[in-house]
């Protein structure tokens, strides 16, 4: 089933986010098999479950989704074969008013770099903005995961 991903992304600032009662973060890897404007191919390692996850091209904030859980041993498998590059973060889920915000704090080259994503209905959807974030990049290419990647 294909669903329609609309997500708007942000910068954090560092200081303040470092104020926030957290919970406890996923860990996330995740490498890419095939990664275009148009197309994007993604296995994901995802705490204890792993998935594989196919995205269009996106159109203002919006991109046609598909996404199959798949055995993680599997998944180890597709990262290590067939991919040169595997980004890491953690990631930590709060809900802000009505919505989910999803916060990736990257890890290694990426070291620094906070980003947080929240998953809207639709483009004008209202949403409460926390105070920890700073900038709009969702229309910024260079932070798309399957971008930064290439910094690693």
């Amino acid at each position: 089933m294909v669903i329609m991903e609309i997500e708007r992304k942000f910068t954090v600032n560092i200081e303040k986010w470092a104020e926030v009662i957290k919970p406890q973060p996923i860990f996330i890897a995740q490498s890419y098999l095939s990664s275009s404007p148009e197309c994007t191919v993604r296995v994901r390692l995802k705490g204890d479950k792993a998935y594989l996850t196919i995205k269009g091209k996106t159109t203002g904030i919006s991109r046609s989704e598909f996404e199959y859980e798949v055995p993680v041993g599997e998944a180890k498998e597709m990262m290590n074969t067939l991919s040169s590059k595997t980004l890491s973060k953690k990631r930590y889920e709060i809900n802000i008013g009505n919505h989910l915000w999803e916060v990736d704090v990257f890890e290694g080259k990426l070291a620094g770099l906070i980003i947080a994503e929240i998953e809207l209905t639709s483009e004008g959807e209202f949403f409460e903005l926390p105070e920890w974030v700073i900038e709009d990049v969702s229309h910024d290419v260079q932070y798309y995961n399957s971008n930064l990647i290439e910094r690693l």
